[in-house]
């Protein structure tokens, strides 16, 4: 790194950093962690340049520590975003997002006749593939890649 380089994304005092989102994906990212309702600074960087993406996102949220199982939930539509827990400007954890056998709540299922669609219950969907990241729903075993699902 030159001596001329400087932080795309200020540094944070305590808080989460959730960073290699794929910038296609931040939006959604956003949308899961429900940033929306946070009360807290929130910085967004998207389009930075990544060797390992090419661009990425990165949501940094001072003060804040989400539960595990919520930032697992990332997995789902970024399953390359590692998760860093900064505590007095340095990184006291870092974990990569896990995948959860279960999504309950988080996506819609496309099946326009599952029961998910025409009554008043929550999604539910299992992980059929890792790999290429492709969920489907319990109740009509509808598939959907996590490129095309629609988070709720």
């Amino acid at each position: 790194m030159s001596t001329n380089a400087k932080l795309a994304v200020a540094a944070l005092c305590n808080g989460t950093v959730i960073d290699h989102i794929p910038s296609e994906q931040l939006f959604k990212a956003v949308k899961i962690l429900g940033i929306e309702r946070v009360k807290s600074a929130v910085t967004i960087g998207n389009n930075l340049d990544s060797k390992k993406l090419g661009h990425k996102g990165i949501i940094k949220v001072a003060d804040v520590f989400f539960p595990e199982t919520v930032l697992n939930r990332i997995a789902l539509i970024a399953p390359s975003a590692v998760v860093n827990i900064i505590r007095d400007y340095k990184v006291v954890e870092k974990f990569p997002v896990t995948l959860p056998d279960t999504i309950v709540g988080l996506v819609k299922c496309g099946n326009p006749k599952c029961i998910t669609n025409n009554e008043p219950m929550r999604t539910r969907f299992s992980v059929i593939d890792r790999h290429d990241v492709t969920i489907a729903c319990h109740y009509c075993s509808q598939a959907v890649r996590s490129t095309d699902a629609q988070i709720i």
